[in-house]
């Protein structure tokens, strides 16, 4: 999206493979907004490729966000910044449903939908990505099964609750909805 591009409603929901992009284009919606920017962070670094993940995405926002880092409370975290004006990234869904998942919450469902609830009610500009991951083969496993089910699921959700949808493919943003 460039200069001339009309402006992007909110909340709004970036979808995408793995290294699309869409976590850049994310970044680049929310830098249309005054800072100072609030990244809400669901990853958890437990292996040194992931925390290379996270130490790129902190360089790349430099000091201008304001970061959560938050794998589990995310709903807290989105409830607790109403008031701000801040606008706030969320990176990103996927992340947190595997850690759901992995922390053998029974709530997950539930979850998912108090988060679409606290979506439709914040009062600042809100970005959520999220992996596209139906995509693909179809896992050997039932936990990989039933978290490719439930990605699926949320992003439908999310796609619903969200004023403005876009896909990210090769780096290049197309817009779904708004």
């Amino acid at each position: 999206m460039g200069a001339a591009d009309p402006v992007v409603g909110t909340p709004l929901l970036v979808l995408g493979g793995a290294r699309s992009g869409k976590s850049s284009f994310a970044e680049s919606v929310v830098a249309r907004f005054s800072p100072p920017y609030v990244y809400v962070a669901t990853a958890r670094p437990l292996d040194d490729e992931m925390k290379e993940r996270i130490r790129t995405h902190r360089e790349r926002r430099k000091q201008l966000w304001d970061t959560i880092e938050e794998p589990l409370e995310l709903c807290s975290v989105l409830e607790g910044l109403k008031s701000s004006g801040k606008p706030v990234l969320v990176d990103c869904i996927t992340l947190w449903l595997s850690n759901m998942l992995c922390s053998r919450s029974d709530d997950t469902e539930a979850a998912l939908e108090r988060l679409c609830e606290t979506i439709g009610s914040v009062d600042y500009p809100l970005v959520i990505v999220s992996n596209e991951t139906g995509s693909g083969i179809v896992p050997v496993n039932s936990l990989a099964r039933r978290f490719r089910d439930l990605s699926g699921f949320a992003n439908q959700r999310l796609a619903a609750a969200c004023q403005s949808v876009f896909l990210v493919t090769a780096g290049l943003p197309m817009r779904l909805k708004g």
